[in-house]
C-alpha cells in the first residue's frame, strides 16, 4: 500500500488549489459580464439580458458560444506572430497576477510569495505589453493610437500605483500579501491609508483601461481601440482579460485596504474568512460597474495632468507620513 509523503501531499494540495482558483477567476470574470450588464440596466431604469434563461443568466453561454464558433480571421497587412501573441499574452499576465493573493486563511495560490505587492505591480506593467503589441502589429491608425494611450496612460499611473501601495508596505513591514492581511487584525489599512487608497484605486481603475480611464479604446473616437482588427476566440481573449483583470485589482484593494478575508466569526469559522473576502471583491466590482454607468469621459490630456499634477504629490505625501508615523511608533527602529 503507498502511502503519501508530506511533500508529495504539499505538492498536490497547492496543484489543487492553483486549479480551483484559476477556474473560479475565470468563471467570476465571465459572470461579471452578466453582473455588469444587470447593474447597468438597473441603474438606467432598463431591462438588460432577461429572454435567455432565467434572468439572462444564459446570456454570457450564447455570447461565448458565439465568439467560439466565430471566424477566426486574421487580417493579410497584419504581423501574424505578434498580432497572435497580444491576447495571449494580456490574458496569461491578468491570471497570473492574482497568484499572490490570499483568498482565505491557508487558501491561495502562492500568498506566501516574499514579494508579492512587487509580483502584482510587475504584472501589471507587463500587461501593457498585450495592447502595445495588439495595436502595432495591427497595422491600423486607430489600433495604433489606442496603444499609445494605453501605454502612456499605463506607465504613469503604475507609478502612482506603487508609492501608494508602499504606504501600505510600511505599515505592514512586509511585501508578503497574507501578512499584510494579518496586520490588519485590529484595524484596517483604509484607516491610516486613506489618501494612499484614493490614490491607488484612481491607479487601479487606469490600469484595468475601465471607463472613465478607457482612452485606449474609446468606440467614439478609435474604434475598438487596440483591438479593432481582432475578431473571434482572440478577441474574446482581450474581452475576458479585462474582466478578469476587474476581479483581480478589486482582490487587491480588498486584500491592501480592507482587511482580505478578515472579518467577523473568522478566528472561529475560517471558512467564512471566503465568504468576507468574496463580499469585499464584489463590492468593488459593482463600484467598476457604476463608474461607467453615472460618470463622463474627461480629456486625455486631463487625465494625464491629473495623474502627475494631483496623484503624484499626494502618493508622495502619503508615503512621507506613513513612515514618518512608523518610525515614531517604533522609536525608530524597525523590529
Amino acid at each position: 500500500m503507498t502511502t503519501w509523503t508530506p511533500e508529495f501531499t504539499a505538492i498536490v494540495t497547492s496543484l489543487v488549489q492553483t486549479l480551483v482558483t484559476l477556474m473560479v477567476l475565470v468563471a467570476a470574470a465571465a459572470l461579471m459580464i452578466w453582473v455588469e450588464r444587470r447593474l447597468l440596466a438597473l441603474w438606467q431604469d432598463r431591462y438588460g439580458p432577461n429572454r435567455v434563461g432565467p434572468f439572462g443568466l444564459l446570456q454570457v453561454a450564447a455570447d461565448m458560444v458565439k465568439i467560439l464558433f466565430k471566424e477566426d480571421w486574421v487580417p493579410t497587412f497584419v504581423d501574424r506572430p505578434v498580432f497572435l501573441i497580444a491576447p495571449l499574452l494580456t490574458m496569461i499576465t491578468a491570471l497570473l497576477a492574482f497568484v499572490v493573493i490570499p483568498v482565505a486563511p491557508g487558501w491561495g495560490v502562492a500568498p506566501d510569495f516574499q514579494a508579492g505587492v512587487l509580483w502584482f505591480l510587475a504584472l501589471a506593467g507587463l500587461q501593457v505589453y498585450g495592447a502595445m503589441l495588439g495595436g502595432w502589429s495591427s497595422n491600423d491608425k486607430f489600433a495604433l493610437l489606442g496603444a499609445l494611450r494605453s501605454a502612456a496612460q499605463m506607465l504613469s499611473y503604475e507609478v502612482f500605483m506603487g508609492i501608494a501601495a508602499m504606504g501600505v508596505v510600511i505599515e505592514a513591514g512586509s511585501f508578503r500579501l497574507d501578512q499584510i492581511v494579518e496586520a490588519q487584525r485590529h484595524l484596517w489599512f483604509i484607516v491610516p491609508q486613506f489618501f494612499g487608497f484614493c490614490v491607488f484605486f484612481l491607479a487601479a481603475v487606469a490600469s484595468a483601461h475601465r471607463f472613465p480611464f478607457d482612452f485606449s479604446e474609446t468606440e467614439q473616437e478609435l474604434v475598438a481601440g487596440y483591438h479593432t482588427e481582432y475578431s473571434g476566440m482572440k478577441f474574446g481573449m482581450f474581452f475576458v482579460a479585462e474582466y478578469v483583470g476587474i476581479v483581480v485589482i478589486s482582490a487587491l484593494l480588498a486584500t491592501l485596504y480592507f482587511g482580505g478575508w478578515r472579518g467577523p466569526l473568522v478566528e472561529q469559522l475560517p471558512w467564512i474568512g471566503l465568504l468576507w473576502f468574496s463580499l469585499k471583491t464584489s463590492f468593488f466590482i459593482m463600484v467598476f460597474v457604476l463608474l461607467r454607468g453615472s460618470l463622463p469621459r474627461p480629456r486625455y490630456d486631463q487625465i494625464m495632468a491629473w495623474g502627475w499634477k494631483l496623484c503624484l504629490p499626494l502618493s508622495l505625501i502619503n508615503l512621507l507620513a506613513s513612515g514618518a508615523l512608523v518610525l515614531a511608533a517604533t522609536g525608530g527602529v524597525r523590529p
